[in-house]
């Protein structure tokens, strides 16, 4: 099935909201956050930086980095209208980030335009990422820096043990909402063979035992596997009954491990 996330524009209004409720219940997680923090840390920002952020989605890191010292203006590009219209709604207090409609492999600025450029959980959802890393090069400045957050979604996982049925919905989730689960793993080589000089690569472990995102994640699944009829719909609600049973049990478990990677272009 496609990545549900890079044809977001041909689904229905119903599941784009609910997609977006996804994005702003995982920027809402102290972990998350914290994660996104040590990652951005890694930059060297200039003064008055411009920075690009491609695949914004609701605009939750967009936000964030609005709010950096030095920060001049954040941009953020979607190929979702809905998702811009709850970003802009979201962003509404802060002057300086705009919202445009752009897909990351076709940007609409002209070269040289920013000292940032940012890919927060988006390159595993775009099919040919080599596009959008060209693209990113082509708009950065000469020592202009990429940086990219992402999942390797291979990872993910809420099994308790061998054959756990709460599996099978996070597997579902991941192949129906992810282009590449293993993109991560080949991103040096891609951003070394589209003009960058690597500068860092760090693994970044996200566990969850309340729920949270990761209940999305089975929630998402079980329905996947209801729609195709893999399972009945009383499956399905008793797979989302025992990931609640867990977490109200203190037995719950939920991880995915991210990966960052920072660059720049040769000056």
């Amino acid at each position: 099935m496609p990545d549900v996330y890079s044809n977001i524009a041909a689904l229905d209004a119903a599941m784009q909201d609910r997609l977006a409720d996804v994005l702003e219940t995982r920027g809402a997680d102290r972990q998350q956050q914290e994660l996104r923090r040590i990652f951005l840390a890694d930059i060297e920002l200039p003064a008055d930086a411009r920075v690009l952020e491609v695949g914004c989605g609701t605009g939750v890191l967009t936000r964030v980095i609005a709010r950096w010292p030095g920060v001049r203006e954040v941009v953020g590009v979607d190929p979702a209208p809905s998702l811009l219209s709850r970003a802009s709604i979201l962003a509404a207090e802060l002057p300086n980030i705009r919202f445009e409609e752009a897909d990351g492999r076709s940007l609409p600025f002209d070269a040289h335009s920013f000292d940032v450029v940012v890919f927060d959980s988006t390159l595993s959802h775009v099919p040919a990422p080599e596009r959008a890393l060209t693209e990113a090069h082509r708009v950065l400045r000469p020592l202009g820096w990429l940086a990219t957050f992402d999942g390797d979604y291979s990872t993910t996982t809420v099994a308790l043990g061998d054959h756990d049925p709460l599996q099978a919905c996070a597997d579902r989730t991941m192949a129906n909402s992810v282009h590449d689960r293993w993109l991560m793993r080949r991103l040096p080589s891609l951003a070394r063979d589209c003009g960058f000089e690597v500068m860092s690569f760090r693994s970044h472990g996200f566990v969850e035992t309340h729920g949270g995102y990761m209940l999305t994640v089975i929630d998402r699944g079980a329905d996947m596997l209801c729609g195709s009829g893999q399972i009945g719909a009383e499956t399905a609600a008793a797979l989302k009954a025992e990931a609640r049973r867990r977490v109200e049990t203190g037995a719950f478990f939920g991880h995915i491990a991210y990966v960052s990677l920072t660059a720049r272009k040769p000056g």
